[in-house]
């Protein structure tokens, strides 16, 4: 699921912010994922996206 969650980013011109959670749970109904599961586990595993994501865009801005 996370892998298809790469359309739903939340960004600004300098930085990922997250997930749209919204979009994110309606994913896990759709595929008949648990909902309770999906929102206990997706924020832990976006916060390490959102830092991997902004180290790297950090690193390509610094050359």
């Amino acid at each position: 699921m996370v892998g298809r969650l790469g359309g739903q980013l939340r960004v600004t011109p300098s930085a990922v912010l997250g997930w749209d959670m919204g979009a994110a749970l309606a994913m896990a109904r759709a595929l008949g994922i648990d909902t309770l599961i999906t929102a206990e586990l997706l924020p832990e595993i976006e916060a390490v996206m959102v830092r991997k994501l902004n180290e790297q865009m950090e690193g390509s801005r610094d050359g």
